[in-house]
C-alpha cells in the first residue's frame, strides 16, 4: 500500500496511552452509512454496547436491522471463556459470508486480549480494545474510505462512494502492550496463543486492519445510558476489578476498579426516570467495589441509599455482587425497601474450600453460606442465584462431591453453571491437574439436575402469591410477559397490557417450568 495522502487513522504515543489522530469525514457524507451492533457477554458489556450505538446515531450513522444490510458491523465482545471467543469468530465468518462488503469492527474484551488473532480474520477492518472503545465513533469518522467503501455503492445500502485514501499499514497496525515502552506490530508476539480454529486467511488484496489497543488507564470512560428499546436499562456505575482470581482474565482486559462519579450516577438515573423507565439495573464488573477508588467516604451501599433518597426510580435491581459485599446492611435495605428488587446474584464458583483457595477467591464456604442464609431469613421469597465453575484444575471427585453437597444445602433458585475455560496468561491456565472435558461436563450435569429440582420447588411456591412485576417487550405465544421482583418471568394470557408497566401479578399455575398468571388490577401508575 502506498504512502498516506491524508485520510484514515494513525496512532501516536502519549505519556499514558496510544491516542488517535483523527481526520474527520463530513457528517453529510456519513449520514446514510448504516451500522449494526452485536453485543456479547455481561450486563456491563451490554451497557457499553448501548453507549456505542448512541454515539454513532448522534454523529449521523443510521442503524440497520441486521448485518445483511449494514455497511459497518460492530462486535462488542466478551472473552471470559474460550467458547465466548469462538462465538465471536463464528459471527465474524458469518457476517463476511452474508455481506462481504460489510466492514467489521471488533471491540471489547476479546479485542483487548487477543488483537492479533482477530486482525488476521478476513473481513475485519478494525480491532479496537477496551482502551479505545469510547473512541469508536471518532475512529469510524476518521477512517474515510474504510467506512464508506471503495468499490462504489452496494445495491440497497445507499452508501456513497469515497475517494479518501487510506494511510499506510505501518501507521495503523500498532499495539501498545501494558507496561511496554514501544508499540508492536500485529503478529510479532511469539507468546501469542492461537485460536483452536485458525482464522480465515486474509486476501493479499485486503487492506491491513486498523488495530488500536493500549493500556487500560485509571479513567472511567463514562458511557451514558439513553432511552432505547428495552424496558430494563442497565446503568454501569463501576468498571474493572482489583481481585486476582487465578482463572480470570477480566482484570487484564478491563483494568483496575474505577467508579462513576456519584453525581453522574444520579444524573443518569434522573434521565432514565424522566424517559419513563420503571426499572434500572445497576451493573459493574465488581459492583460491590464501587467508590473505593474515589478517595472519599463513598461505597456501594451509600450510593444505593442516595439513589433511593434522591430519585424516584420505581425499581432498582442489583445485577451481581461478590459474597463479601453482601453485608447485613445491604440485606436489610433490600428487605425493607419496596423499590429494591428482591434478587441477589452472588458468584460462588466452587462449594469446596480447597478449590476456592486454588481459585484465589476471598472467602470460605462458611462465609458464603452465612450471607445466603441471612438473605433467605430476611427475604424468604427472594431470588438467589450464583455462578458455579466445574472442572477447575486440580478438582478431584471428592472436591466436586463437596461442592455438590454445599450447593444442595443452600436456597439457590437458579445457577449459571460452566466448565473451567483456560484463559491465556492466567495462573490457572498453566496449573497442574487439568480436568478432562468429559469429566467436567458430567459434573456440570450433576449440578444442573440438582438445581432443576430446587428451581421447580421455587416456582411451585409462587402459585397463589401476588408479586410485583414489570411488563416486558417480550411475549410468550402472543401473551405478555412480566418479570417479577424476584426474577421470575410470568406469562399473562388474555392480557393486553403494554410493556414497561409495573403491575401486581397473581400467579395461577406453573406448567412445564413456566409461571402463568394474571394482572391483579388496578395496574400501578407509571412515573410518566
Amino acid at each position: 500500500m502506498g504512502p498516506s495522502q491524508g485520510g484514515g487513522v494513525s496512532v501516536e504515543r502519549s505519556t499514558r496511552n496510544w491516542q488517535c489522530a483523527l481526520v474527520p469525514a463530513t457528517i453529510s457524507c456519513l449520514s446514510m452509512v448504516s451500522f449494526h451492533i452485536l453485543n456479547f457477554g455481561c450486563r456491563a458489556s451490554q451497557a457499553d454496547g448501548f453507549a456505542l450505538k448512541h454515539q454513532l446515531l448522534r454523529v449521523g450513522f443510521q442503524e440497520a436491522a441486521g448485518v445483511e444490510e449494514s455497511a459497518v458491523a460492530i462486535l462488542n465482545t466478551c472473552t471470559v471463556t474460550a467458547s465466548a471467543d469462538a462465538e465471536v469468530r463464528q459471527f465474524v465468518r458469518r457476517i463476511h459470508r452474508l455481506n462481504p462488503h460489510c466492514r467489521i469492527l471488533v471491540t471489547g474484551c476479546y479485542a483487548q486480549r487477543a488483537p492479533d488473532e482477530l486482525a488476521r480474520m478476513e473481513g475485519v477492518a478494525w480491532v479496537v480494545g477496551n482502551s479505545h472503545k469510547h473512541l469508536v465513533s471518532d475512529i469510524l469518522l476518521g477512517s474515510g474510505e474504510r467506512v464508506i467503501g471503495s468499490s462504489g455503492e452496494r445495491p440497497g445500502n445507499d452508501l456513497p462512494t469515497s475517494t479518501l485514501p487510506l494511510p499506510p499499514a505501518s501507521a495503523l497496525v500498532q499495539i501498545q502492550a501494558p507496561g511496554s515502552s514501544a508499540p508492536r506490530q500485529i503478529g510479532s508476539d511469539p507468546q501469542a496463543v492461537q485460536s483452536p480454529d485458525p482464522p480465515i486467511p486474509r486476501s493479499p488484496d485486503s487492506p491491513a486492519p486498523v488495530v488500536l489497543v493500549g493500556e487500560i488507564t485509571e479513567d472511567f470512560h463514562f458511557a451514558p445510558v439513553f432511552a432505547d428499546d428495552r424496558t430494563r436499562p442497565t446503568l454501569k456505575i463501576q468498571d474493572g476489578c482489583d481481585a486476582r482470581c487465578s482463572f480470570c482474565i477480566i482484570p487484564a482486559v478491563r483494568g483496575q476498579s474505577r467508579s462513576l462519579d456519584p453525581e453522574k450516577v444520579l444524573e443518569q438515573l434522573r434521565q432514565l426516570e424522566k424517559a419513563g423507565y420503571q426499572e434500572v439495573v445497576l451493573s459493574g464488573i465488581n459492583l460491590g467495589g464501587y467508590g473505593r477508588d474515589l478517595g472519599r467516604r463513598i461505597n456501594f451501599l451509600g450510593m444505593v441509599e442516595r439513589i433511593l433518597r434522591e430519585t424516584s426510580v420505581a425499581r432498582l435491581r442489583i445485577s451481581s455482587i461478590e459474597p463479601m459485599d453482601v453485608t447485613p446492611a445491604l440485606i436489610r435495605l433490600v428487605a425493607t425497601e419496596p423499590r429494591m428488587a428482591q434478587h441477589f446474584h452472588v458468584p460462588l464458583q466452587s462449594g469446596c474450600d480447597r478449590i476456592l483457595r486454588l481459585m484465589n477467591r476471598r472467602y470460605w464456604t462458611r462465609h458464603y453460606a452465612e450471607r445466603l442464609l441471612a438473605v433467605r431469613e430476611r427475604i424468604p421469597n427472594a431470588a438467589v442465584g450464583a455462578d458455579v465453575m466445574v472442572g477447575f484444575p486440580g478438582e478431584s471427585a471428592a472436591d466436586h462431591a463437596a461442592s455438590l453437597r454445599f450447593i444442595d444445602s443452600l436456597p439457590f433458585t437458579y445457577l449459571h453453571i460452566f466448565p473451567f475455560s483456560s484463559r491465556p496468561g492466567t495462573p490457572a491456565a498453566s496449573a497442574a491437574g487439568q480436568v478432562n472435558g468429559r469429566v467436567a461436563r458430567e459434573r456440570s450435569l450433576e449440578i444442573r439436575h440438582l438445581i432443576a429440582a430446587k428451581r421447580q420447588a421455587f416456582l411451585a411456591a409462587q402459585v397463589g402469591r401476588t408479586l410485583p412485576a414489570l411488563t416486558l417487550e417480550e411475549s410468550d405465544e402472543g401473551a405478555p410477559l412480566a418479570l417479577t421482583t424476584n426474577y421470575l418471568k410470568v406469562t399473562l394470557p388474555g392480557s393486553e397490557i403494554p410493556s414497561n408497566q409495573l403491575i401486581d401479578a397473581s400467579i395461577g399455575r406453573v406448567t412445564d417450568g413456566k409461571l402463568f398468571g394474571y394482572v391483579n388490577p388496578p395496574a400501578r401508575p407509571s412515573n410518566t
